[in-house]
């Protein structure tokens, strides 16, 4: 199968084929660290570590780097509000963001350079701008030039005069056209700044990134990720200057992801998906969302929508997405307590077994399982459509629960189909991981609280029980409903009502 992926520049999906054959570069946008990170930073990493571990699964050996904006206006503003330097602000919510990722489980991510540190190759890339003449300084500042690039806009298909010099630009003298934007700021006072060949200052928010893909990725990058906010300015500034510098095609792809929303509820009652924004002030934490949806289930909600569709928050997207997330946690506590222990490399994987299968009367059985692995594939092929895999994980745990009730393992336990139904789960599982899935380990918890829930867990289903018995369905079914408000789930067996935290 070949992979095809959504190229923006060109508005269509293209054959994957990288710039250095079995090797691939993505540099992927990371936060401005003025304020906490909220679960929109989260969306991009999780993606883009769904797709590094694709490409992994597919061979290539890849590099995948995320930057972290720490010199920039709104940096600024914050340290002066909070009555604080740059510096700490910075460092304060680069660890809460590094920390949010590792709670996550991204923890494919193989550099995080920081624009503070990268000043040498920054003013670098400017001076060979100016060296050419694209750029030009004036009063301490450095500005591209865009009238100098005949291509410009050809990412984002808009004209330079619909440019926005915005917040992170300098306006007024010394610009030649409204849309020249700063590549160098000359410094003001009180404000951080370094040495350059213009004097002291700072550089722009744009040639921070074409610096740092370059420096640790070459001229040519394989993949360019961010959100869709930042298709312009932004990516269209980095494109025009990393062109006009190196002479060459700066991305191969450009890979742009839908912005997050949430479901806000407007004066009039009306209720609207509005994107969720710092300056909107309907963002949700990072660390809350995390602590109170948990690793998998957040992962599970931003997969299950196309990267390129726009991914909503909501109650009932969340409710959603953790009855889909429970069935794939439902399956595999199911094999291993029939089991009786853990899944482990023990155990083959389906494209093993299947050889010894296919001379069985399992054989249809093997097959099934390939024909859902081969559509997760096929789905992954397809510009990464995680939504379609995961749909496809959906099939295929329901092929392994039919088997399962059709052979009675969990009662009759055949060591043949015990051993078809651990090889197929094994599949699924490794299908799971590629995605993110079951990988963070839940925090530890002390002995004699684990087993006071048990102690308590089998109360109420006493309770319920008795209930059931003596026809009181009104407070049975009051205790389950109880139960799944706080993500207990209870599951009656042929042996007995089991519990579970989802």
């Amino acid at each position: 199968m070949s992979l095809r992926v959504y190229n923006t520049l060109t508005k269509q999906k293209e054959l994957f084929e990288p710039v250095k054959p079995g090797k691939v570069g993505i540099y992927l946008c990371g936060p401005t660290v003025y304020k906490p990170p909220h679960i929109g930073h989260l969306v991009g990493p999780v993606i883009f570590d769904a797709i590094k571990r694709y490409l992994v699964f597919k061979g290539y050996d890849v590099t995948w780097v995320v930057n972290i904006t720490d010199v920039d206006d709104k940096l600024i503003e914050a340290a002066a509000t909070e009555k604080t330097t740059v510096a700490e602000i910075a460092q304060r919510c680069t660890k809460e963001y590094l920390d949010a990722l590792a709670s996550l489980g991204v923890d494919t991510i193989d550099r995080f350079p920081k624009a503070s540190e990268h000043m040498e190759e920054i003013t670098t890339l400017i001076q060979k701008l100016v060296d050419q003449g694209f750029a030009y300084a004036t009063d301490g500042n450095v500005w591209f030039d865009v009238t100098k690039d005949e291509d410009y806009g050809k990412l984002s298909h808009r004209r330079p005069e619909e440019q926005e010099a915005g917040n992170r630009d300098l306006q007024g003298a010394g610009k030649r056209n409204p849309a020249d934007f700063a590549l160098w700021k000359a410094a003001k006072p009180n404000e951080p700044k370094w040495d350059s060949p213009w004097g002291p200052g700072r550089p722009g928010w744009h040639i921070e990134c074409s610096a740092m893909s370059m420096k640790y990725l070459g001229e040519r990058l394989d993949i360019h990720g961010g959100g869709m906010d930042l298709l312009f300015p932004h990516h269209e500034n980095e494109l025009a200057q990393s062109e006009c510098a190196t002479g060459h095609p700066f991305v191969k792809y450009w890979l742009h992801n839908g912005l997050t929303r949430i479901k806000t509820k407007l004066a009039g009652g009306e209720v609207k998906n509005e994107k969720m924004s710092k300056s909107l002030g309907n963002v949700i934490d990072a660390r809350t969302a995390i602590a109170e949806l948990g690793p998998d289930l957040l992962r599970y909600l931003i997969l299950s929508t196309h990267y390129r569709s726009p991914i909503d928050f909501s109650d009932e997207v969340v409710v959603a997405s953790r009855k889909g997330l429970s069935t794939f946690g439902r399956l595999l506590e199911r094999v291993e307590r029939t089991l009786g222990e853990p899944l482990s490399d023990k155990f083959q994987t389906m494209d093993l077994a299947a050889g010894n299968l296919f001379e069985t009367d399992h054989a249809d059985f093997a097959r099934a399982v390939l024909a859902h692995k081969m559509k997760f594939l096929e789905m992954m092929d397809d510009d990464f459509n995680t939504a379609g895999a995961i749909a496809s994980l959906h099939e295929l745990a329901g092929v392994v629960n039919s088997f399962m009730e059709s052979r009675r393992v969990e009662k009759e336990k055949q060591p043949d189909v015990l051993a078809a139904v651990a090889s197929a789960t094994q599949t699924f599982k490794s299908l799971c991981t590629i995605l993110g899935f079951f990988r963070v380990k839940p925090p530890l918890t002390d002995g004699r609280e684990k087993g006071l829930v048990d102690d308590l867990m089998k109360i109420f289903i006493a309770i319920r029980a008795e209930a059931r018995d003596t026809k009181n369905f009104t407070t049975a079914d009051s205790i389950r409903k109880h139960l799944t408000s706080i993500g207990i789930t209870l599951e009656d067996r042929p042996d007995g009502t089991i519990w579970r935290k989802d």
